[in-house]
């Protein structure tokens, strides 16, 4: 006969860092001498995974931005330096973790052929099944990001002595403004085949607009600006005890994705709201069933909306069942044990929740 005895273990509820490795392992128990015919497995929390990307816009102004209009004929130009974070994208995952508060013991009789799987923190991931691998979360790699990258310099190599001798801005940008004329009109020559040189194939052509085209945007950027972009992706874990809103962390202009206690920056908050909570199964006159006796636990989750927002802007929001909100209830032992005709068992390893149960072999 299987008996189900809870236990009572130390809790931490309550996770804002990385909590353990990905892919977890998994393991077979089997009933034996050495653990009295008794397997222990827990239940998981549901924790989440949010994986958040930022850009970063890093703009720096040329050193002729102010006579971009006389030569250029244009006012799209940057005027000042500046750093600018925005969030492109937010990714939510539900994963397991042990309830380290409520344990439960399956007590086997020897000689019962009746195995469980669970992870590597103990979790019951299935019974008469080889077990599903738990997807948990990498530990994070805070990365801080590197100076832009500004080539601000490379139109010098495009310009004569009398540009570098010059001490006047004014006649910099008139001097410069020349040489780009010149370097437009050379390959307006080349794509149209009048220039008074032209190249011998069509490789050598490709070769001879591209280094134009180079040289061309170097100049421009002088004018016009110069902009550097990109990307960093953090991943933060957490674990609700309940509904509620925490700041995860902040956005910072100067710095980007900064800690939530870092006011340098506008909090991102997540919010956890219960829509429903786990409800028992009822027989066929609609009233609760009862526990079996010496029941296997697993979870009935409830559904909880989760939304990551900052400054009343919506980055994410879904809807995803969770533990927490659910209520707990026991399998039949006897599905497991009968040797005649043995049931399988396989369990979610984020809520907890029954996936799959039928007849083993079949």
């Amino acid at each position: 006969m299987l008996n189900i005895m809870k236990l009572t273990l130390l809790s931490g509820l309550l996770c804002l860092t990385s909590i353990v490795a990905d892919a977890q392992q998994t393991k077979i128990l089997t009933a034996d001498k050495h653990n009295e015919y008794g397997l222990v497995y827990s239940l998981p929390l549901t924790a989440l995974r949010i994986e958040v990307t930022a850009s970063r816009t890093v703009s720096k102004a040329g050193p002729y931005y102010q006579y971009a209009g006389k030569y250029l004929g244009t006012d799209k130009v940057i005027k000042s330096d500046s750093e600018v974070w925005s969030i492109t994208e937010v990714k939510i995952t539900p994963y397991g973790v042990p309830d380290r508060e409520n344990s439960y013991l399956m007590q086997l009789k020897p000689g019962a052929t009746t195995f469980i799987g669970v992870d590597s923190d103990g979790m019951l991931l299935s019974i008469n099944a080889e077990p599903e691998k738990s997807s948990r979360v990498a530990p994070e790699v805070r990365k801080t990001p590197g100076e832009p990258v500004f080539n601000d310099k490379e139109y010098l190599q495009y310009v004569n002595e009398d540009f570098i001798a010059s001490q006047s801005s004014a006649k910099r940008a008139q001097m410069l403004a020349e040489n780009l004329m010149e370097i437009r009109d050379a390959r307006i020559a080349l794509t149209r085949g009048t220039a008074e040189t032209m190249p011998t194939d069509g490789r050598q052509l490709e070769l001879m607009l591209q280094s134009l085209g180079h040289q061309e945007t170097s100049m421009t950027q002088a004018f016009t600006g110069y902009v550097y972009t990109d990307t960093l992706t953090r991943t933060y874990t957490y674990l609700p005890e309940d509904e509620g809103t925490t700041t995860l962390f902040r956005m910072s202009d100067f710095a980007g994705l900064v800690d939530s206690d870092d006011y340098s920056g506008v909090p991102v908050t997540l919010s956890v709201d219960m829509l429903s909570e786990g409800v028992l199964p009822a027989d066929a006159k609609g009233e609760e069933k009862k526990y079996p006796k010496d029941g296997v636990a697993y979870c009935i989750p409830g559904m909880a909306r989760i939304r990551l927002s900052v400054a009343d802007k919506k980055l994410w929001e879904g809807e995803m069942e969770m533990s927490q909100f659910g209520v707990v209830f026991g399998l039949n032992p006897a599905l497991f044990s009968s040797k005649k005709e043995q049931s399988y068992a396989i369990f979610d390893a984020a809520t907890g929740a029954l996936k799959e149960i039928g007849n083993v072999g079949q």
